[in-house]
């Protein structure tokens, strides 16, 4: 811990443009403005081109449940500035105009902020810097979302090896994670509360906050430091990561960490130490590698979304391969999307998707799989679905996997496609989660549960259920 000194007036003021690194804890743009001594004037600027957003392909950008957590994430930020005896500003419109001219009011002489990879948010922060310039000011990017450091790679980025078990086995083999670094003990610029501004709420945004949708997750620092301290310690968490016999009903299924990590609410330093303190006592096992390998495979994902840029988001992806039109490619997403499509797994994970904005990965996994292979859809569809409705998204991360699922990465995943029957038999053996989707197939017995269409007549009469009727035939057969 160490102060942050006032050094002899307005030279030494910086603003700390909070962006996807809601936190106080191993903040590097924070620790930076307090290296070098300077008064610092935290700004979150909510965009509404963001929060009210419409995608390329005609979907809003943010879902309600997302917003929600970002709104609380803020909060809690705030509440950290105030308990150090300062505040946060926060703003609602464009970044590189109200950084700027807060720049300009508070006579500042930088910005610090934790640089993004992804292109609408490195246009923002190109055209802020450009800006700065403009009046003489300096803005000076450090890395905030990565477990590993750029200039530790024992490569160049532009070299990131495309096959993630290359990257995993570089990095692993010599490349130790840097500690956290500490929270200052700051001396913010005093402001008046009148100026800090007030943080909208969800409903503001007139997202449709909708009925039926439910909150798994509550944003916020220390939010997501209990999450992640009940995960990697209690008995059905972190030692039965990926086990055989966990189920999707169960709340510790996955880490569901992620929400955090991609609003930057937890450091991923954090999540790798307290996993190691946990192997320090229980020694390293198959479990934690696991947890520590997905950590492992974000740094990938943004690697190379720096690496290849735009060529991530677009059709033919990084290999350019060209993907064939489907001619009633939206009416067999929509059926998707909306969970229409008479597969029992995939409806279901389609409709809590869009209840709660989370699915755990074998579950994104296996629909996106289904839309790009069995449906023959543009993987793009999907990946902006995701964007559209995930609490936890994070662009790199997202639009790679999609370029993975969709055979567009050097490392295609198409030769590991895992039948729907196999994983609804692996992870919802008794079918709750199934269940719980599709209220229509509660009457079924387990054995009909993935093959509702598969009724004999009797059985039909038995249930009161009819193919076709009470829920949809199969669009294509499924095993």
């Amino acid at each position: 811990m160490f102060k942050l000194f006032r050094m002899g007036g307005l030279k030494n003021r910086s603003i700390l443009w909070y962006r996807q690194d809601l936190r106080m804890h191993d903040n590097e743009a924070l620790h930076e403005a307090a290296r070098f001594g300077h008064q610092v004037i935290p700004v979150y600027v909510f965009d509404a081109r963001i929060f009210q957003g419409i995608s390329r392909f005609g979907h809003p950008r943010m879902h309600p449940l997302r917003a929600r957590f970002i709104v609380e994430s803020v909060k809690a930020l705030r509440q950290s500035w105030r308990d150090m005896g300062g505040d946060l500003i926060v703003r609602a419109g464009k970044p590189e105009e109200i950084i700027f001219s807060l720049a300009g009011e508070f006579k500042t002489s930088m910005v610090y902020c934790n640089r993004e990879r992804t292109r609408d948010e490195v246009r923002v922060q190109d055209k802020l810097e450009r800006n700065l310039w403009s009046i003489g000011q300096e803005m000076r990017c450090t890395r905030g979302k990565m477990l590993y450091y750029t200039q530790d790679l024992p490569f160049p980025v532009p070299h990131t090896p495309d096959h993630f078990p290359a990257f995993r086995k570089e990095l692993e083999r010599v490349i130790p994670v840097r500690p956290m670094l500490d929270i200052p003990d700051t001396t913010p610029v005093p402001i008046r509360p009148a100026d800090a501004g007030e943080i909208p709420e969800p409903e503001d945004f007139r997202l449709g906050l909708e009925r039926g949708l439910e909150p798994l997750f509550n944003g916020g620092e220390k939010e997501g430091i209990r999450k992640l301290k009940e995960y990697i310690w209690s008995d059905g968490g972190l030692k039965r990561y990926r086990a055989k016999d966990n189920f999707l009903n169960n709340a510790l299924f996955s880490s569901s960490l992620s929400p955090w990590l991609a609003q930057g609410c937890l450091s991923p330093k954090m999540v790798y130490h307290e996993v190691k303190s946990y192997e320090s006592i229980f020694r390293p096992g198959e479990a934690s590698q696991n947890l520590l390998t997905e950590l492992v495979r974000r740094d990938y994902c943004r690697l190379i979304t720096n690496k290849y840029g735009d060529r991530v988001f677009q059709r033919g992806g990084i290999l350019k391969k060209p993907v064939p039109h489907v001619r009633d490619e939206t009416y067999l997403f929509n059926l998707w999307k909306e969970g229409r499509t008479g597969v029992p797994l995939v409806d279901a994970a389609m409709k809590a998707l869009r209840a709660t904005g989370y699915l755990p990965h074998p579950l994104r996994e296996a629909v996106g799989r289904f839309l790009v292979s069995s449906l023959k859809v543009n993987w793009q569809l999907g990946a902006d679905w995701f964007e559209a409705n995930l609490v936890d998204y994070d662009a790199a991360s997202n639009w790679v996997n999609w370029l993975f699922l969709a055979g567009q990465m050097p490392e295609s995943g198409e030769e590991r496609a895992v039948s729907l029957a196999y994983l609804a038999k692996k992870y919802d053996p008794s079918g709750h989660f199934i269940r719980k989707w599709l209220k229509e197939l509660d009457p079924l017995p387990d054995s009909k549960i993935l093959h509702p269409e598969s009724l004999s007549k009797e059985e039909q009469v038995k249930y009161g259920f009819t193919p076709g009727k009470n829920y949809p035939r199969p669009i294509i057969p499924f095993g």
